[in-house]
C-alpha cells in the first residue's frame, strides 16, 4: 500500500503553511482584530423583542432619544428577533432610559445581558492576555528542552524546543488571522472567550506535537537509518492516533457550534479552526522541520570543514 510521504513532500507542506501564515498576519496587519469591550471598555447591552424586530435606523434613534452618543454606538441584530448594542459606558440612568425608548418603539422587549467594563479595566485584561500568552509559549519551550534533554544527536533537544514552539505559532496566528477577516467583515469581535479559546489550541497543539516527537525519540534508540527515514516512520506510526483523537474533539465542537447557542458559536469556532490547524502542524509541519534543520546543520558543518581545510592548506 502507498504510503503518504510527510517528509520527502515537505517543500509542499511549506507552502501550504506560509500561505496560511502569510495571510494571516496580512488580515491582522491590514484590518487588525475587533476587540469586544473587555479590552476596550464600554457597555454592552443585548436585547429579545418578543414581535418583529424594529430596523437598524429604528434602534439608532432609540438611542439617541436616551441621549447617548450614537457617533460611538454599534447596533448589530442577532438572529431573528434579538438585537445587541455596543455602546459607550453607560450609566445606571442611561441603562434605564435606553430600555424606555426601546419599549417605547417595541413594546415588549426583555433584556438579555448589560456588562460595563471601564477602559483602565480594558487594557489590564488586554496587557494580561498577552503577556498569559507569552508566558505559556516561554514555559512550553522549556519543558519541550528538558523534557528531550537525553536526546542529542542528530538533533540537539533545545531545537525541539523551538520547533514545538515554531509550531504553536503556526496554530494560533491562523486562527487569530480569521479572526480579523470576520472581524471585518462579519462584525466579529473578540474577548476574553477568544484568549482562552486560543490557551486551549496551544495546549492541545502542543500534545499533539509532542506526541509526534516522542515517537522519534523512541525510534532513534531502536531504529536505524537516516534521521529522515526514522522521522518518517515514526510520523506514519502517529498518524492514525492523531488523526482520530482530532476527528473525534472535532465532532463534538461542531456539535457544540451548530446546537450550542450563540454565545459559545465564536468561542468553539476559534477551538475548530485552532485543532484542525494543529493536528496538520503536528504531522506535517513539525517533523519536517526537524529534519530540514538536521540537514541544514549538517549542510553547514560541512561547508565550514571545507573552508577550514583549506584555510589550513593556505
Amino acid at each position: 500500500m502507498l504510503k503518504l510521504q510527510v517528509v520527502r513532500w515537505r517543500s509542499i507542506w511549506y507552502t501550504i503553511s506560509g500561505l496560511l501564515i502569510g495571510g494571516s498576519i496580512l488580515a491582522l496587519g491590514v484590518w487588525g482584530l475587533r476587540q469586544g469591550i473587555e479590552f476596550t471598555g464600554g457597555s454592552l447591552l443585548a436585547v429579545h423583542f418578543s414581535h418583529a424586530r424594529p430596523s437598524i435606523q429604528t434602534m439608532e434613534q432609540a438611542i439617541s432619544n436616551a441621549h447617548i452618543d450614537t457617533a460611538s454606538a454599534v447596533v448589530q441584530p442577532v438572529g431573528d428577533t434579538d438585537a445587541q448594542f455596543r455602546l459607550p459606558t453607560l450609566t445606571t440612568a442611561q441603562h434605564d432610559a435606553l430600555m424606555t425608548s426601546l419599549k417605547a418603539v417595541q413594546g415588549d422587549v426583555t433584556e438579555l445581558q448589560f456588562d460595563t467594563v471601564g477602559p483602565v479595566i480594558g487594557q489590564e485584561l488586554r496587557q494580561k492576555s498577552v503577556e498569559g500568552l507569552a508566558i505559556a509559549l516561554f514555559a512550553i519551550m522549556i519543558y519541550v528542552a528538558y523534557a528531550f534533554r537525553q536526546v542529542s544527536l542528530p538533533v540537539q533537544s533545545w531545537k525541539y524546543g523551538i520547533v514545538t514552539i515554531i509550531t504553536a505559532f503556526h496554530d494560533v496566528i491562523v486562527p487569530i488571522g480569521v479572526f480579523a477577516i470576520l472581524g471585518h467583515f462579519a462584525g466579529v469581535e473578540i474577548g476574553t472567550p477568544f484568549i482562552a479559546a486560543i490557551l486551549t489550541i496551544l495546549g492541545y497543539s502542543i500534545t499533539d506535537t509532542i506526541v509526534v516527537m516522542d515517537r522519534i525519540r523512541e525510534n532513534l534508540q531502536k531504529e536505524t537509518g537516516t534521521f529522515s527515514e526514522i522521522v518518517e516512520m515514526a510520523v506514519h506510526q502517529t498518524f492514525l492516533r492523531s488523526f482520530n483523537t482530532s476527528a473525534a474533539t472535532l465532532l463534538t465542537l461542531f456539535a457544540i457550534f451548530f446546537f450550542g447557542g450563540a454565545s459559545l458559536r465564536d468561542f468553539t469556532l476559534a477551538l475548530i479552526i485552532g485543532i484542525a490547524t494543529g493536528t496538520y502542524s503536528s504531522i506535517f509541519i513539525a517533523s519536517p522541520l526537524l529534519v530540514s534543520w538536521e540537514k541544514w546543520s549538517r549542510t553547514h558543518a560541512a561547508q565550514a570543514a571545507v573552508v577550514n581545510k583549506s584555510t589550513k592548506k593556505k
